[in-house]
């Protein structure tokens, strides 16, 4: 099927068997409409349980409206949506997808009582409630509420915190505006010698570009830019941290960090330990640093010549048919029975595969708990794409799994989780490939895709996550952050991670000023955790087999039955200890070797 720009199909002539199958969850819009309608009406229920949450049976009582509630209401908002992405320019699909976010509002403010007025009771009284077998199916949501108590503030105190919410978001705000809308970047040659505007679009682009000159001119003219704006850019992250430090005091944590961390129940020792153990391993990124110079051929490399690619372009042709062939060979390792249900995915509707006009950019899995889960696609017939399956069905049947054996409340899972499914099954799916190929630049192609996701997904991250880690200890400390101090401490790590083997540009200092992720504070090191807990129990599958196996299985089924940590503890992969990260550092290290090889 054709994916080019000039034509591509309206959404009305792309064939079924390309579609996902929307009717799985509302046969017709009645349907939907009767659905939201039943939630209104729903709504007028909630009302004669204020007050009542004391007693254990109107508890109960209370948890059950709420739960019936949110699942028609996920419902509608997950149909309406997907519908909606199909083709984001008919006006039917975009009027049902605002109505179904209007109500999600109305759901959310019918509700927001239940946690703050459970809250109100002793500790004594959630104790017994915990105990009582009739709350059996709200044992982890009464845990996690008498866990959260000790930094839940007063009724007048929550409302006011409430009311700085507006003022919070703004150093993200007015950091986007800067960066995305007023920031005006200069033009520079590109490989043709024309005249070409940058953009951060383009930026990357003129990075992977052969022409060193053009990678050179690109690096330095953005750097330039945002260093003209370095007093603001300094201010806006120092009150983004000043926020931080707010809510951290104001809900009695030890630490901005420790606060961050809560939420998910993660011990701050994840955080340090990874930092920590890729400190140990960075003989290994220096190791590869070197070989890209010797690759690339450069007598010096450079921070600019990061993301050049080491070897010819190798355009592998992969149709969807093939793709879906060799995806589900590459996951054999984790048996029949994950198979079949991948299999149902690929003929049963889940997915939504190529571009049409209008459809949404990009790829996701989603859903709705009580039916399949859905993957959108834009599938365009090459290696890229195939990983792009191959991840996003990693999230379907993690969904598929968790809703299959957890009740409601406990089925979805964290963000802390999300990404180990998915990434598990790229490994998998690069090692089979790389064990299939004889070709010498197919397998120099596929092992620096790899070891570059390394870079970028462990090692980059990490110096993220460790960037951000200084910076909030030292406001916590009473230093105040002149840019200077921003670009000295930034500099500073990217010496420290890249190795005395190559020349670390000091332009590269004011590289803190252009990164999004900083104004969600303490995330990134997520992307790290969870590409190391895959890469480990891709290891693990690989070298021990079915009671691995088993134990994968076990982790897809919990859902988000327990806490993140203990779910991955039980399945052999345990975050709070250094092995995860070594074992993924292992992996990287055979890579690392074989290129060697291959370089001589």
């Amino acid at each position: 099927m054709t994916t080019t720009t000039a034509q591509l199909p309206k959404r009305a002539d792309v064939p079924a068997e390309h579609q996902w199958k929307l009717e799985d969850i509302y046969p017709s819009q009645e349907a939907w409409n009767k659905e939201y309608q039943e939630v209104k009406t729903l709504l007028g229920d909630v009302q004669q349980y204020h007050g009542k949450l004391n007693d254990a049976a109107q508890l109960k009582a209370c948890f059950e409206l709420e739960d019936k509630i949110s699942m028609l209401i996920e419902r509608l908002y997950v149909y309406s949506n997907m519908r909606h992405h199909q083709d984001m320019a008919d006006p039917t699909y975009q009027a049902l997808s605002d109505k179904s976010k209007k109500l999600s509002v109305e759901v959310g403010e019918a509700l927001s009582f239940i946690t703050p007025e459970v809250l109100t009771l002793s500790e004594e009284q959630l104790k017994e409630f915990i105990a009582n077998p009739d709350l059996a199916d709200y044992k982890h949501t009464l845990e996690e509420m008498l866990r959260q108590k000790p930094h839940v503030l007063s009724k007048a105190e929550e409302a006011l915190l409430a009311q700085v919410g507006n003022i919070s978001q703004a150093p993200g705000t007015i950091f986007g505006m800067l960066n995305n809308a007023d920031m005006k970047f200069p033009k520079i040659k590109n490989e043709k010698g024309e005249e070409v505007e940058l953009t951060h679009g383009r930026y990357i682009q003129f990075l992977e570009s052969r022409n060193r000159e053009v990678r050179e001119n690109a690096f330095k003219a953005m750097y330039a830019t945002y260093s003209k704006q370095k007093n603001t850019l300094a201010a806006t992250l120092s009150a983004n941290v000043t926020k931080n430090l707010f809510y951290s005091k104001a809900r009695k944590y030890p630490s901005a960090l420790e606060a961050s961390l809560y939420g998910d129940n993660i011990p701050k020792e994840v955080y340090t330990n990874l930092i920590s153990t890729i400190h140990e391993h960075l003989p290994l990124l220096h190791r590869y640093m070197n070989l890209r110079k010797k690759l690339l051929g450069v007598n010096e490399l450079h921070m600019y010549d990061l993301f050049t690619p080491l070897v010819d372009e190798f355009d592998m042709d992969v149709s969807y048919e093939e793709a879906k062939k060799t995806v589900k060979d590459a996951l054999k390792p984790l048996g029949d029975d994950y198979l079949n249900v991948l299999q149902s995915g690929y003929d049963e509707g889940w997915i939504d595969v190529y571009e049409n006009e209008g459809k949404r950019s990009g790829a996701y899995s989603w859903g709705a708990y009580g039916t399949h889960p859905y993957v959108l696609l834009n599938h365009k017939d090459n290696l890229n794409s195939m990983f792009t399956l191959a991840h996003e069905m990693g999230h379907a049947l993690h969904s598929y799994y968790s809703d299959k054996e957890q009740k409601y409340r406990d089925a979805q899972y964290t963000i802390f989780l999300a990404e180990v499914a998915s990434t598990l099954n790229e490994a998998l799916l690069m090692d089979y490939m790389l064990k299939r190929t004889d070709d010498t630049k197919e397998k120099m192609y596929l092992l620096t895709y790899y070891a570059d996701q390394f870079r970028t997904t462990v090692f980059r991250q990490t110096m993220f996550a460790e960037f951000e880690k200084i910076i909030h200890e030292k406001a916590e400390a009473g230093e105040s952050f002149t840019p200077q101090l921003l670009s000295e401490i930034y500099y500073d790590l990217n010496k420290k991670y890249h190795g005395e083997g190559m020349v670390v540009d000091q332009d590269i200092e004011m590289e803190w000023a252009r990164i999004p992720h900083f104004y969600t504070s303490f995330y990134v090191y997520k992307y790290a955790t969870g590409f190391s807990a895959a890469t480990s129990f891709a290891k693990q599958i690989l070298e021990e087999g079915d009671p691995a196996v088993d134990r994968y299985l076990g982790f897809l089924k919990s859902g988000g039955s327990d806490f993140s940590i203990n779910i991955l503890k039980r399945a052999g992969v345990d975050m709070s200890s250094p092995e995860p990260i070594r074992q993924a550092m292992s992996v990287f290290e055979d890579l690392i070797e074989e290129m060697e090889k291959y370089a001589k």
